[in-house]
């Protein structure tokens, strides 16, 4: 993975909140991956 976030080091969050932020993106664009991820923590999205 060239463009992963984990051999990341950034210097201060100024330079990580962009990047973040960039990835984000491309993750709402992909619900499959967010009900994934919701599925795995076993928290649930629905207000009680």
């Amino acid at each position: 993975m060239k463009k992963s976030l984990a051999n990341l080091a950034p210097r201060a969050i100024e330079d990580l909140a962009p990047l973040v932020r960039n990835r984000l993106r491309g993750i709402q664009r992909r619900p499959d991956v967010l009900d994934g991820f919701s599925a795995g923590t076993g928290l649930a999205l629905e207000p009680p």
